[in-house]
């Protein structure tokens, strides 16, 4: 019989493309390994707010051109982000100063031991003792922050610095690579999906739409969930007394986005509540802040992120906090979307439906 299969110049013909095509995608991605992450985070941003985008569309079809609808999203998502640092830069602008007059007064009069330390729980004794031996008089107040080592400050500075101007350059190329999706989304939808068709047969489309299934549910499950979390926080603050509220509201709205983040946040306020003398309004943030992430965490979340994949909760939440642990905040997202992928493709499997 006649040997099945391309004949040998083909065959090599064939080796060579596949190892030029490897060599080229190392080569891509060493080049944009920096880069990588603001790609990332566009696609996710993307696909979040693409049902938003699409309903636009809708109702204000693209020109010839398709610029504004896209620089309009772009734009709206980028203040999302600045407003808020903006914000908290000039405020914390604004009140510079009196942390320089706090310290010119450390060293000419000492530090006076605050009223509400005298009002803890516990230790409150011990924590007078120490802070009137230590901070209290002029020549220890002294002493201590000259203990600072001025160099290793300037040298936490400069890299807290470049850090930030790092991280603006990223996000500068996330909302450019956004504003491209934006634009020519649907052409690279339908490229994709012939890639996928060619490469996975009809398994790679179903993965696809999984993995876009979980990052949807993954943004209604941890961003805006988060954001009620830090609204109904917020007014519990405000009407217990919690200094800032709004501050602690917003922060608190952050760190719900985490899993387990939430409790530390009104721990934090409640602790300040007990040391203004406040143990029945610490005893109302603990209890409520309890309940909201008891709702949100059993009842809420597992339906938007599990409920839009079918994926139980167990391998959300290991899949949210092994994200994090292994990418960091691009964790959240890409973490479901791998563990949901990975139980379809299981699913599939066990099920004899895999092509």
């Amino acid at each position: 019989m006649p040997k099945q299969g391309l004949p040998p110049p083909e065959r090599a013909q064939t080796v060579a493309r596949v190892a030029l095509a490897a060599a080229l995608i190392g080569l891509a991605l060493w080049t944009l390994w920096e880069f990588i992450p603001a790609l990332v985070w566009a696609g996710i941003i993307a696909i979040g707010i693409g049902p938003s985008y699409r309903t636009a569309e809708r109702h204000f079809p693209p020109g010839k051109h398709n610029l504004l609808l896209p620089s309009v999203f772009t734009a709206l998502i980028a203040l999302v982000f600045v407003v808020p640092l903006a914000i908290a830069g000039i405020r914390v602008a604004r009140e510079w100063h009196i942390v320089m007059e706090w310290l010119i007064s450390a060293r000419q009069t000492g530090i006076p031991a605050p009223d509400w330390l005298a009002h803890l729980p516990w230790g409150a004794d011990q924590a007078v003792a120490w802070w009137n031996e230590n901070l209290a008089d002029k020549d220890a107040a002294v002493e201590l922050l000259h203990r600072v080592d001025r160099a290793q400050l300037l040298l936490t500075g400069r890299q807290l610095g470049a850090g930030l101007i790092h991280r603006a350059i990223l996000f500068g190329f996330s909302l450019l690579t956004l504003f491209f999706l934006f634009k020519d989304g649907d052409h690279l939808v339908v490229q994709m999906r012939h890639a996928s068709a060619r490469a996975f047969g009809p398994s790679g489309e179903r993965i696809g739409r999984q993995i876009i299934a979980s990052v949807h549910g993954t943004v209604n499950g941890l961003v805006l969930v988060g954001l009620a979390e830090g609204v109904l926080m917020g007014i519990v603050y405000a009407f217990t007394g919690v200094p800032h509220p709004a501050l602690f509201g917003a922060v608190t709205a952050v760190a719900a986005m985490i899993p387990f983040g939430a409790p530390l946040v009104f721990g934090l306020a409640a602790f300040m509540l007990v040391a203004q003398g406040s143990g029945t309004a610490a005893v109302v943030v603990v209890v409520a802040g309890m309940v909201v992430t008891f709702v949100a965490d059993h009842f809420v979340r597992p339906v938007l992120i599990g409920g839009a994949t079918k994926l139980p909760f167990i391998w959300v939440l290991f899949g949210i906090l092994g994200g994090v642990a292994t990418w960091g905040l691009l964790g959240l997202f890409l973490g479901p979307a791998i563990m949901a992928a990975l139980i379809l493709l299981w699913r599939e499997w066990t099920d004899g439906e895999g092509a």
